[in-house]
């Protein structure tokens, strides 16, 4: 079972995020935990003061390193087997890779940030590592905890009914899934490909494998430099690269 504590301003955003969907079976099945606590408790004085204006002058307003310091001794005991993120439009891009890795912890602590920024004392001295979801600026980082969440939670075993689904997901085996096709075999003219249709695995399994390739290379040719591609597939990939 992996824990998952979020350290936010905005608890409330997650329960519907996470009430409606697999996330809630998984913590109802035992597979996850999910704490949620509030970084404004942790904060002192009258009016629970999280933020404050940076130095040196400029716009916006910077979270505050003392409650999230406080919130953090209050939650973590012992931080073995434990990794503590910051999200944050500054860290390093969460891939696949990543969310393998901190599946395999046993306690993630991921705290959100607001406003600004976060006083960079938090990502010096009390965090592990910074992750950002992507190149765009959002509000908070309520959002991209909700995707690390998911991400890592379903790679538990037990969280997706199939995990032959897991296995193939796009970017597991670095490269986008192919194309899917279900029930009726034809609308509107659409049809599905014939090989689909055919029962012979092997023959399923090469368009499978094709189609990828083919989309990878599509949409994502970045994607290739770092697949584990047979010398049949860059054979491929050179075949259709020249043909472009």
């Amino acid at each position: 079972m992996i824990r998952f504590d979020i350290l936010t301003l905005f608890p409330e955003l997650f329960h519907t995020a996470f009430g409606a969907s697999l996330v809630q079976k998984a913590v109802e099945k035992s597979l996850i935990e999910i704490n949620l606590h509030n970084i404004r408790d942790y904060a002192g004085g009258r009016h629970r003061i999280t933020d404050d204006t940076p130095f040196g002058g400029g716009g916006g307003m910077v979270m505050k390193v003392e409650p999230i310091a406080s919130a953090l001794d209050d939650v973590i005991t012992d931080r073995e087997g434990t990794e503590v993120i910051l999200l944050s439009p500054q860290g390093e891009m969460f891939r696949q890779e990543v969310a393998e890795a901190l599946a395999l912890k046993e306690r993630i602590v991921l705290i959100c940030g607001h406003y600004e920024g976060v006083d960079e004392r938090v990502g010096e001295h009390l965090v592990d590592r910074e992750l950002s979801i992507g190149d765009y600026v959002l509000t908070g980082g309520e959002y991209p905890a909700m995707v690390v969440v998911d991400a890592v939670s379903r790679l538990v075993p037990g969280f997706v009914g199939n995990s032959d689904s897991v296995v193939d997901d796009s970017f597991t085996t670095g490269l986008l899934e192919g194309p899917h096709y279900t029930r009726p075999r034809e609308y509107r003219g659409w049809k599905v490909p014939e090989v689909l249709l055919s029962g012979h695995q092997k023959h399923i399994d090469e368009w499978r494998h094709r189609q990828s390739l083919l989309r990878t290379l599509k949409r994502r040719p970045d994607l290739l430099e770092g697949a584990n591609l047979t010398a049949e597939d860059r054979d491929m990939v050179e075949a259709v690269t020249k043909a472009q």
